[in-house]
This record gives C-alpha cells, sequence and structure tokens, in this order.
C-alpha cells in the first residue's frame, strides 16, 4: 500500500499572507487526517516564509499519522529534527532562496557529510528518506549511507509525461528495481497530479509513500479538500 502524504505548505504560505492565523494550519492538517491522508508532510526554510519552526512542534503533538519534515540539514534544522522526532525526515538539498526543491543529493559526493547526518538522525530513531534525482547511482549511494529510504524527485516525470508516458517513466522503474534489489525503500514527490499519478505508481514496485501538495491543495480549490484527498486515494489503491 502506498501512504499519501500531503504537503501543507500551502497552506502555510495563505495563512502567512494575511499575517495572521486564518486558515490555521494544525486545524488544517487535523481535517486532512479526518479526509483519510495517511501522513503529512512539511517544509520548513530558514526565512520561515510558509511553514514556521513552531508549526513542526505543534503538529507533532496533535496530529494522529505520521509527520514528515523536509528540508536542508542546515545545523538550525537539524536541530528541530532531533527535538520534534518526526516519524521521518527527508533531506533536500535546497538552497535557503530556493523557491522548491529542484533536483536531488549527490549522494557520492556528498557521501561523508550525509551518513553522518543520515547517522544521528537514525540513532534518534527517525527514519530517513534522501531526496534523489532517478539515477542508479545516487541511489546506491543513498544505501552506502545507510538511508533507510530514497525519495525520487518525479519532477522530470511529470514533465515528460504529458509527451510520452513511457519514456517519462522508464529510468524510474530501472531505478525502483535497483531499489528492491538493494533493500532500500521508495518514497516519491514533486509535480505529482491527479492525471500522471495512477501511471506512476502502476510502474513502480513497493512505492511506499507519495508527498503532494502543490497539486492538491491547486485542485482542492475547485472540487473541495475532502473529495480531492479521496480522489488521490482511489489512485493508491
Amino acid at each position: 500500500m502506498t501512504i499519501l502524504s500531503v504537503n501543507i505548505n500551502k497552506i502555510a504560505t495563505l495563512r502567512n499572507a494575511r499575517g495572521e492565523d486564518y486558515p490555521n494550519l494544525l486545524n488544517t492538517a487535523i481535517d486532512i487526517i479526518k479526509f483519510g491522508a495517511q501522513g503529512i508532510t512539511i517544509h520548513p526554510r530558514p526565512d520561515e516564509r510558509h511553514v514556521r519552526y513552531q508549526d513542526a512542534m505543534d503538529l507533532k503533538r496533535n496530529i494522529s499519522c505520521e509527520l514528515n519534515i523536509e528540508g536542508n540539514p542546515i545545523k538550525r534544522f537539524i536541530d528541530l529534527v532531533n527535538e520534534v522526532k518526526p516519524a521521518q525526515v527527508t533531506l533536500v538539498p535546497d538552497s535557503v532562496d530556493a523557491i522548491t526543491s529542484n533536483s536531488g543529493w549527490d549522494t557520492v559526493a556528498n557521501y561523508s557529510f550525509l551518513k553522518d547526518i543520515v547517522d544521528n538522525f537514525r540513532s534518534n530513531s527517525i527514519r530517513v528518506s534522501i531526496f534523489i534525482n532517478p539515477d542508479i547511482k545516487m541511489l546506491e549511494g543513498a544505501k552506502k549511507i545507510n538511508a533507510d529510504r530514497i525519495e525520487l524527485f518525479t519532477g522530470p516525470y511529470a514533465k515528460e509525461f504529458i509527451n510520452d508516458k513511457h519514456k517519462a517513466i522508464e529510468q524510474y522503474i530501472k531505478c525502483s528495481e535497483v531499489a528492491n534489489e538493494i533493500g532500500i525503500e521508495i518514497n516519491a514527490g514533486h509535480d505529482l497530479n491527479q492525471n500522471n499519478l495512477k501511471f506512476f505508481s502502476d510502474s513502480i514496485n513497493n512505492l511506499k509513500e507519495v508527498s503532494i501538495g502543490h497539486a492538491l491543495i491547486t485542485e482542492s480549490l475547485y472540487n473541495g479538500l475532502e473529495p480531492t484527498i479521496k480522489s488521490y486515494l482511489e489512485i493508491l489503491k
């Protein structure tokens, strides 16, 4: 079964636009879980332009499902994750001013750096996922640093899907086959939506989790949050 983890950064962006607490991020997360999602994902950035570090602590205390915290492992982020102790941390190589995550780690070049961080989090009983491009060398590198999972960056898949879905999925299938062979679990995320998710999830064996935010929240503007979540859950059956 593939878990749907809803990224709520866009809800936080809407809240912050007025400098108040509406919509309330925690209440929205609780509703998302009530509507059937099995996880909540947040990506607190250093400038706190959407999700704030305090949000992470509030969510961990009050939600009943898995919390996944994404981010670049700067010291402040590492300290936050070790304090909150989410079910999962996803390490992403974002620059400080990045609008969104647009590339995965070079797990070979950053072996020593990532290995120390992975060991730190795992010693605190936090599952670690490494955000990578669909590249077998990077996948094997993630295994060598002892990560529990990789998150496949699906931006290139979503872009190519419009033109040729079979070509778009080819490298992801190869990566998933190697991941299953060497014993590292698979997550996926970025630009997945109701049009391209089913083909992706049907093609990837043992896909553990998809993290979806931008498309899901955008579709909810037209269809409502609960029906949209239920549509995604139906796709992932």
